[in-house]
């Protein structure tokens, strides 16, 4: 069977699965390009060729992209083994997967969070940057955000198809309901349903992109000198959570993580939460050490004699 033939047929057992548009597209255009450059059948590909692909990627791609290509590439040749019963071994192994460094997610200090929306003056812009703030929503999503998916009585947020295809319901702060509400009294009127529209040029009416609002980020991030992408106000918003107490799986709901480990990432840069935890703790062990040095008793007397030798 032809690799083109097997591709087209790979596309479609991806759109059987449901895949997101965005998904299929990068896959197929990984898996092309990997065919570009192994231009001989599919079925003849080696795990020694898998690892001369990595180094040819390594000259200019990132560890990061490079783990998706094999990804890409090992769900294909799953495909051709489960699903068109061809009998080969998978040439890309797991252990192939390139280490990456697991920096920790970047947030803002509540002085940076005080100046940056000190200087955001525009009501579109301060809306759809509190939503982020305030109720963790990522870039695409505020683009995507309709209307109706806004409960004004109930402060919520409906989010529909968010990152994985999945729906979640977020909530808003007064501060964010206030600067939503003062946003669509000014709002231009509009077919599209979308919140957010372009204000200027001859896009106006239309739905702002993504790239249009990681723009307006950008913009206020030279001019007030703050480090800030879109995606570090979702992380302060979690940080800010956490170091209130809130609990881990909560801020997993609201953050739409479909698992807990990557909320826990957050644990790391909640300095404040490990602060109050230490000092409640230390404490304890502190006046235990105190009554019992009262009372004339040692550390060993608590330990099993068995334990000390």
């Amino acid at each position: 069977m032809q690799t083109t033939e097997l591709l087209v047929r790979y596309r479609r057992f991806l759109k059987r699965r449901n895949c997101s548009g965005h998904t299929v597209k990068n896959d197929i255009n990984i898996l092309n390009h990997f065919t570009t450059w192994h231009p001989s059948s599919l079925l003849t590909v080696t795990h020694k060729e898998i690892g001369h692909y990595v180094e040819h990627l390594l000259k200019t791609r990132k560890p990061l992209t490079i783990n998706c290509h094999l990804g890409a590439i090992r769900a294909l040749f799953d495909y051709l083994i489960d699903d068109e019963g061809i009998s080969l071994t998978n040439p890309v192994r797991k252990k192939q997967r390139l280490r990456l460094p697991r920096p920790l997610p970047k947030h803002l200090k509540d002085d940076q969070v005080r100046t940056l929306f000190g200087e955001i003056k525009d009501v579109r812009d301060r809306a759809m940057f509190m939503l982020m703030l305030r109720c963790g929503l990522r870039v695409d999503e505020i683009a995507q955000l309709t209307l109706d998916g806004i409960e004004y009585r109930n402060r919520q947020i409906f989010v529909f198809d968010g990152k994985g295809s999945k729906d979640r319901i977020v909530y808003m702060s007064e501060d964010a309901r206030s600067a939503l509400q003062d946003y669509l009294k000014k709002r231009a009127l509009s077919k599209t349903k979308r919140v957010f529209l372009v204000q200027k040029g001859p896009l106006a009416g239309k739905a702002i992109s993504v790239r249009g609002i990681q723009k307006r980020i950008e913009y206020y991030s030279k001019k007030t000198g703050i480090p800030v992408f879109c995606h570090h106000l979702r992380h302060t918003m979690a940080t800010q959570l956490l170091n209130a107490d809130a609990d881990l799986v909560t801020i997993q709901d609201l953050l739409g993580h479909s698992r807990v480990t990557t909320t826990q990432r957050y644990c790391r840069v909640s300095n404040l939460k490990v602060q109050r935890d230490y000092y409640k703790a230390i404490e304890a062990v502190l006046r235990r050490s105190q009554e019992t040095a009262e009372d004339g008793l040692g550390l060993n007397d608590f330990i099993p004699t068995a334990i000390i030798n």
